[in-house]
Order: C-alpha cells, then sequence, then structure tokens
C-alpha cells in the first residue's frame, strides 16, 4: 500500500476510535447524572416527608396542649444545655436512648431524654408522651417541662430529678441502706397515689403499661414520680380494659392475661405495682432474681415462702428490725392480693390505697400470677439470668 493511502487508513481509524471514547464518555456520564438526579430527588423527598411529618406532630402537639405549659425547646438550646449531650452529662440509658441532666441559661436544671433512632418508640410514641404528660398534674407523676422534634431528633425535657431511678437504689446493696421501711413505705405510697390518678381522678383515664422499678424517679426529698408515658394508654368513659396485638412493656411485670392474650385493664397495671411492692420489700429484681436451689423466680419463691409461713425470709436484710416486721408483712399480704392470677380477683387503686393505711384484716389471696416471660430452668446450679432491656414492641417486650 502507498505511503499515503497508509497515513490516511490510520487517521480513519483513529477518528472511529475517538468518537467511541467520546459515545462512551457521555453514555457515563447521562447515566451517571439520570442516577445523581434520582438520588436528589429521593433524598429531597424524605427530607420533605420527615419534614411534614415533624410539622404535623409540632402542629398536633401544640394544638392539644396550647392551654398547658409546655415548651418546644429547640435543638441548639437542648445541645447548649447538655454541653453538646457531653457523656459527662450522661444520667442513664434505656432501650429508648440516652438520658442528660442539662442546665438552661437561667440555671435551671433539667432532664433530657434523647429517643434515639432504633428505639421502639416512633413517632406516634413520642407524640403520645408529650400530650399525655402535659395534661396529667400530680405531685408523684414526673412533669414534662417541654420538647423537641427537629431532624432526626426527638427529644423530651423532664423536670431533674436529683436521686434518679428507684431500681438504683433497691437493686443496689450499698444504696439499699439509705433506705429504711418508712421511707421505702412513703415510696410505695406515692407509686399507690400516682397510678390512682392516672386510673380514676384524673380527667382522663390512662393505662400506664409499663410500670417499673426504672420508671420511677425520686426528687430531692425521695418523693416518688411515675414517668415514662410512651406506651400508656387512654381508655374512655367507663372503659377499664381494651385489647392490643401489639404488646408493650417489661417482661417481669407484665399480667399474664396481657403478656399472653393481649388484654390490658387497670387491673394489669394493679399487677406491675404488686411485683414493684415486692421488689421494694425483697430488695431483688423480678426478672433477674431466681432461687439457687430450687429455680423460681421471686414471685414464685415469694409465694412458696408465704403457704409455707415463712414470709420474714423474703425480708431485705435491710429491713431486720423486728417492730416493723408486720407492717411489712401486711405489704407483702398486699401485693399478692395485686398479683392474682384473674384480673378480676386483684383491688383497684383506691382500695389498695386504703389498705395501704389500715389495719383491719385483709382477704386471703388466691393462686397469684407467675408469668416472668423468660424463665431459668430449676437447677441447683442456676445462676442469674442475663436481662435484656432493649425495648422490643411487637413479639417480645422490653
Amino acid at each position: 500500500m502507498p505511503a499515503s493511502e497508509q497515513v490516511n487508513h490510520k487517521e480513519e481509524k483513529d477518528k472511529q476510535k475517538m468518537k467511541v471514547i467520546v459515545i462512551v464518555v457521555v453514555a457515563i456520564a447521562v447515566v451517571f447524572g439520570v442516577l445523581l438526579i434520582l438520588y436528589c430527588i429521593s433524598k429531597r423527598t424524605n427530607f420533605r416527608e420527615k419534614l411534614e411529618n415533624n410539622v404535623m406532630i409540632d402542629q398536633n402537639i401544640e394544638g392539644q396542649s396550647e392551654d398547658m405549659e409546655v415548651t418546644f425547646f429547640t435543638l441548639a438550646t437542648v445541645a447548649t444545655a447538655t454541653n453538646n449531650f457531653s457523656s459527662n452529662n450522661k444520667l442513664g440509658q434505656g432501650g429508648f436512648g440516652l438520658v442528660y441532666k442539662g442546665t438552661l441559661v437561667d440555671g435551671k436544671e433539667i432532664a433530657v431524654k434523647r429517643l434515639s433512632q432504633s428505639s421502639g418508640q416512633g413517632l406516634n410514641e413520642f407524640k403520645n408522651e408529650v400530650i399525655l404528660i402535659a395534661k396529667l398534674q400530680h405531685r408523684n407523676l414526673v412533669r414534662l417541662l417541654g420538647y423537641c422534634i427537629e431532624g432526626d431528633e426527638k427529644i423530651l425535657i423532664y423536670e431533674y430529678m436529683l436521686n434518679g431511678s428507684l431500681d438504683s437504689f433497691i437493686f443496689d446493696q450499698t444504696r439499699a441502706e439509705v433506705l429504711g421501711w418508712s421511707m421505702r413505705f412513703n415510696i410505695i405510697h406515692g407509686i399507690a397515689r400516682g397510678l390512682l390518678y392516672l386510673h380514676e381522678d384524673s380527667r382522663l383515664r390512662i393505662i400506664h403499661r409499663d410500670l417499673k422499678a426504672s420508671n420511677v424517679l425520686l426528687d430531692s426529698k425521695m418523693i416518688p414520680k411515675i414517668s415514662d408515658f410512651g406506651m400508656a394508654r387512654i381508655v374512655g368513659g367507663d372503659q377499664t380494659e381494651g385489647n392490643t396485638r401489639r404488646v408493650v412493656g417489661t417482661y417481669g411485670y407484665m399480667a399474664p392475661e396481657y403478656a399472653i392474650n393481649g388484654i390490658f385493664s387497670v387491673k394489669s397495671d394493679v399487677f406491675s405495682f404488686g411485683i414493684l411492692l415486692l421488689e421494694i420489700i425483697s430488695g431483688k429484681k423480678n426478672r433477674a432474681w431466681f432461687h439457687p436451689d430450687h429455680g423460681l423466680s421471686l414471685v414464685e419463691h415469694a409465694w412458696k415462702l408465704w403457704k409455707e409461713g415463712r414470709p420474714l425470709e423474703l425480708i431485705d436484710t435491710c429491713l431486720e428490725d423486728a417492730g416493723i416486721q408486720s407492717k411489712i408483712i401486711r405489704c407483702l399480704h398486699i401485693s399478692f392480693l395485686c398479683l392474682q392470677q384473674h384480673h378480676d380477683d386483684r383491688p383497684n387503686m383506691s382500695s389498695v390505697v386504703m389498705l395501704l393505711h389500715s389495719e383491719g384484716s385483709l382477704p386471703e389471696p388466691k393462686e397469684v400470677g407467675f408469668f416472668v416471660g423468660k424463665k431459668s430452668p430449676s437447677s441447683s446450679k442456676n445462676q442469674p439470668s442475663s436481662v435484656n432491656e432493649i425495648t422490643n414492641t411487637v413479639l417480645e417486650a422490653r
């Protein structure tokens, strides 16, 4: 082939190669551009939906609590109060997320409950807790000061409780010594009064559904205040019970009819109170304690001792004063009445409050409910079972 034709042929091949390269580059750029546009649209849509949800909930809360002392806090205000959610300010942690101590610019101390994205408490539960607590005013219920909903953040701001939660005292051998019987009885009575208000005395009839030691907070004077209303349910008029497929709460405190069949009522709260009363008397946690010899749970072991006429063996070693034993045994008796297997056999909270302060005879308890969710196998070598405090809301509860 002549040299001139070889040159032309080579130029033609180079041009074709360049065209292919340009076409490939343009195609890649177009595909990348389309994907980028779709990604931006998706992000914008998600952001808009999240913003609209937050605005709707914010408006809903404002609409129902405009006549109440509930304040909207900006995220910047909350971050400043908690030193940007510093670990040094952390008060505790649960399945819902973290709780921090904060100080507002006016010097007022607050407790900040920052819900985690993995928490079982979603937007509905968040709104539920804000609206419910805003409408409740009682010395034995924790007071909600405000809320924050911004971006992914869902935050509740409470009055600060100097002494933390009840479980940090009764389940700690050292701190438990601070709680003599007089103080424990006052705590029992305060919790009972708080529940009575929820069930009968407030303008709403409310079933808490998650009463437990960690949800009872203690102020500077050791006055108990019931907290965490994210799982609470309002029942109207004369209604005293309901049914749900979505069982929420804490195994070890849940009444058998609720844990198994989803039937909740004021009497399921009474059952939880009975467990709490038993824990305050014994200093042992129902979910985490099993007798080393026969593997019975706290409720089963307590019932066994009661039937054998040995109730004093259950009492916390901090409460061995012989002068108060009869009062403690009376409270133990009331606990068993609250723990009856059938909810119709349990007293209501007005009766419980009356029984706590009277000295008359008490009815004999029938068989108590033993449901604790997970049981340790009977063995002479039983070890306390591990406890998962994380909230799950459908098949297994916290």
